[in-house]
């Protein structure tokens, strides 16, 4: 499969606006949900290798927050939601309203990470919701999981099953804002990973044969 030949300007267009249309869809639940006004943007999105990935997330023994979960349906793979601890406590304060929030607080750590998996059930539902409506795939996914570890642990478990045909990522790139908060806004990565099959189904959804 090489996919990446075929990869042109025209088809990361498509995937940056499927980005926007769900980050826009999500920071619309946000809004509700935190009672401010919240803006999701996707400034990027581009395909790189495994390699590149364990580089963007930071290095494989950087330690990250990710939410990870599986998309089913007509179209299968992974999906991970990953930030930095820094920039996973930042989205925290802003969802919990929590300005002094920090992972190193006993008993703060869970309503966090809680605070977090709902903020991926949102992402993640946003996003596959804007994807099916672009290529006409039934899409859903699974419940998310946190998980708090290097970036090389949780990245190699969505790995296995795409390794086997090839070394290809898709990053949409995200920022949100929250109009309501002085503080800088928070930054983190989705990394797409279609299984083997699926990658095909993807790309031939948005014109590449």
């Amino acid at each position: 499969m090489s996919y990446e030949e075929d990869i042109t300007a025209y088809h990361l267009d498509i995937l940056k606006e499927i980005g926007n249309i769900g980050a826009g869809n999500a920071a619309t639940a946000l809004s509700s949900l935190l009672g401010n006004k919240v803006d999701m943007a996707v400034p990027h999105v581009k395909v790189v290798s495994f390699d590149e990935m364990m580089d963007i997330a930071g290095g494989p023994d950087n330690v990250v927050v990710s939410v990870f979960l599986r998309i089913e349906g007509e179209m299968t793979g992974s999906m991970f939601f990953i930030l930095s601890t820094h920039q996973a406590e930042s989205f925290i304060r802003t969802l919990t309203n929590n300005k002094a929030f920090n992972f190193n607080e006993i008993g703060e750590s869970e309503i966090g990470l809680s605070a977090l998996q709902e903020m991926g059930n949102i992402l993640s539902g946003s996003y596959l919701s804007a994807l099916s409506d672009f290529t006409n795939l039934n899409l859903y996914p699974t419940v998310p999981a946190i998980a708090i570890d290097m970036a090389g642990a949780i990245i190699s478990y969505g790995l296995v099953e795409l390794s086997q045909a090839g070394d290809k990522v898709i990053v949409i790139d995200t920022e949100l804002t929250d109009e309501g908060e002085k503080q800088e806004g928070a930054n983190g990565q989705f990394f797409l990973l279609p299984d083997p099959e699926s990658f095909k189904i993807l790309f031939r959804s948005l014109g590449v044969d």
